[in-house]
């Protein structure tokens, strides 16, 4: 149970991509914290299966993040059935197996890399976070209340051997998530940036990994404490900020805020 659990009765939560790995592990911080969350996959009986081990509180919604008629038919449904929305968190995204299942231990050159993949890749990473945050946006500046967190990596594997489009797609998601910020700046929907800080136990990882090399992986649930803070009353102002979760209780001292 979170620390925090008080502060997020009541607060509404789309988590894109929340079906699985770091989304499902977030999802589930913030349901168990109080909020309201609703959790999305391109897969309906997905979404649905996830949000029921949340509670009856929350909701699974249909969402392909790359295409933008199913991201405004899925923004209305919450708002239809939350009566609004306080918290967006973009997560939606597709790991490197999709080209490359062996990325890990056999990195593949640029020039390997198919074409379809490539763009399945950058635009559920990239298409999809701008498709999603140009939804919601607005419509928060209109309530006058508003946080989004985008999800982000190390910026190591944005520039690794081997990891295109995983890692270019990161890049230009924290670009985005960076300018967002810029244009929200003065306004009172706030913008911040959130990464594990290192690979994560995931099904973005391939099943034969060296187990020595898995046991160094990071629980997904290291993103619990930073995404259930910064959707608490603790976080208020608080803007365009890179936050790493495995160095959380550090950052959050150094604010002198609360561990």
């Amino acid at each position: 149970m979170s620390t925090f659990a008080v502060g997020l009765q009541g607060v509404r939560v789309l988590v894109t991509g929340g079906s699985s790995g770091l989304g499902r592990a977030m999802a589930r911080a913030l349901a168990e914290a109080g909020g309201r969350v609703a959790v999305s996959s391109r897969d309906e009986e997905r979404a649905r299966t996830a949000a029921a081990e949340l509670g009856p509180e929350a909701l699974g919604v249909a969402l392909d993040v790359r295409d933008a008629d199913s991201v405004s038919a899925a923004v209305d449904l919450v708002y239809a059935t939350f009566g609004g929305l306080d918290v967006l968190v973009n997560n939606a995204g597709i790991g490197m197996r999709i080209v490359n299942p062996r990325f890990m231990t056999h990195p593949q050159p640029f020039w390997d890399v198919p074409t379809a993949g490539f763009r399945d890749v950058m635009e559920t990473k990239v298409t999809g976070t701008f498709l999603v945050s140009r939804a919601v946006v607005p419509r928060m500046l209109e309530a006058g209340a508003g946080r989004v967190v985008t999800i982000s990596m190390n910026q190591s594997t944005m520039t690794r051997r081997g990891f295109v489009p995983y890692g270019p797609s990161g890049a230009a998601v924290e670009a985005f998530a960076r300018v967002m910020a810029a244009d929200l700046a003065g306004t009172p929907v706030t913008a911040n940036i959130l990464l594990p800080g290192g690979a994560t136990a995931t099904r973005m990882v391939p099943d034969t990994l060296d187990d020595t090399i898995r046991a160094r992986l990071l629980d997904p649930l290291v993103m619990g404490p930073p995404i259930v803070w910064l959707a608490s009353p603790f976080a208020e102002g608080v803007h365009d900020q890179r936050i790493v979760a495995s160095d959380f209780a550090d950052w959050l001292n150094a604010r002198g805020g609360p561990a």
